[in-house]
């Protein structure tokens, strides 16, 4: 292998074929079961480029072959689809009370997807690392065993991520300035497989963009429905993140000056008025066991308990400003309400819908739907996993063993 540093050649060499493995990869997951001549046909490469290409892949068990068919013009084709068999994408998201991991394969299948309660309100950065760890550790175990090789790990958190993976703030974890990128890859003693660290709003978007019903949307925005509420955002099909990595803190935009307290120090911000811990606390409910409570909720309002249904009216006519601002800013083709959210949909959607089309500017407030996610609980764990397969589909894919 020529490794001087003074003829740039084969890097670009390199650059490129990678670049074009890419293509073609991401073609074959887009368009399965499709042909080489499919590929060369939408890619612009040339048929023998396209056959090297797709012989590199097989060799990575990225791709397979699928048999012929014969529904064509022309001569019989030899198919291709995803294989991704011998690999495995893991997330893992920490929140104010759980822990969740999720591994999948190339295609997206889930592998497996664990969930444990976890004190994160109480516990300090260095707590959280150590469950995190054990929690990989565990995973990674599990994947050998299935003989699959760990493409690499991300992990969210409910706060402000800097693009290093440092967690600048995350209020309602009490964490300043944690390392929390760098610390656990020391935890995991050099695993061999890339770290990083997002957003929890962020990584549920990638997870809908990619897995959810709305998959594909140009233009999406996810709040999250925890105790914070956060916002991920996807514009012309890609996750925007702000120059620093702080975008979509929609939850401490300030609906009301005199509001109730946040716990970023400030009043009346959304997260304040219209996150799950005011549903809690106006229902004179304990957020130490958030599911169980909500399950209360939930229960009163089925009953059509009067009190209940005015609560969740009014948080969801808060919420809906929270929506109609994201609205009118950006336009998008659909909010989805997660997490916490998702049980009390049928109640606060209503309101929020109200709220947002009575506030926005846009004829038919501009083409916006709000609906509730189906991917749980674990959506941005899964878009962890996603942030990991779309790596793969960017260039960095796994050597030949």
């Amino acid at each position: 292998m020529i490794t001087s540093t003074t003829d740039p050649r084969p890097a670009d060499f390199a650059d490129v074929r990678a670049t074009n493995l890419a293509v073609v990869l991401r073609f074959v997951r887009e368009h399965a079961p499709c042909s080489r001549a499919d590929i060369a046909a939408s890619t612009g490469l040339n048929k023998a480029t396209v056959s090297s290409l797709v012989a590199d892949l097989i060799d990575r068990r990225l791709v397979r072959e699928t048999g012929l068919t014969e529904n064509r013009v022309g001569r019989p084709a030899t198919m291709l689809v995803l294989d991704g068999s011998p690999y495995a994408a893991i997330g893992i998201e920490v929140n104010v009370d759980y822990v969740t991991a999720v591994a999948v394969d190339l295609s997206g299948r889930r592998l497996l997807s664990w969930r444990r309660s976890f004190p994160g309100a109480t516990s300090a950065p260095g707590q959280a690392v150590a469950a995190v760890a054990g929690i990989v550790r565990r995973v990674v175990n599990r994947m050998a065993k299935e003989e699959r090789q760990v493409l690499g790990v991300t992990v969210g958190v409910p706060g402000l991520v800097g693009l290093d993976g440092t967690v600048r703030i995350a209020p309602n974890l009490g964490w300043r300035d944690a390392d929390l990128c760098g610390d656990l890859t020391k935890a995991l003693r050099d695993p061999g497989f890339p770290v990083q660290v997002d957003n929890d709003a962020n990584l549920a978007a990638l997870a809908e963009h990619r897995f959810g019903p709305q998959a594909g949307t140009a233009d999406l925005v996810y709040l999250t429905g925890e105790i914070g509420v956060g916002a991920g955002v996807i514009l012309d099909g890609r996750l925007r993140r702000g120059g620093q990595g702080f975008g979509g803190e929609i939850g401490h935009l300030q609906l009301d000056p005199l509001g109730a307290e946040c716990r970023c120090g400030r009043l009346g911000c959304l997260e304040a008025v219209a996150g799950i811990g005011a549903v809690l606390e106006q229902a004179a409910l304990s957020p130490a066991d958030v599911e169980a409570e909500l399950e209360e909720v939930v229960r009163l309002a089925r009953d059509g308990d009067p009190r209940t249904l005015t609560i969740l009216k009014n948080v969801g006519h808060s919420l809906g400003k929270g929506v109609a601002l994201a609205a009118n800013l950006l336009n998008p083709e659909v909010v989805i309400l997660g997490g916490y959210y998702v049980p009390l949909a049928p109640w606060l959607l209503p309101a929020v819908e109200a709220e947002m089309r009575g506030r926005m500017i846009a004829p038919d407030a501009g083409g916006c739907r709000v609906v509730a996610s189906t991917l749980g609980y674990d959506a941005a764990a899964l878009g962890g996993a996603a942030r990991v397969l779309d790596s793969v589909d960017s260039g960095r894919l796994p050597r030949i063993s």
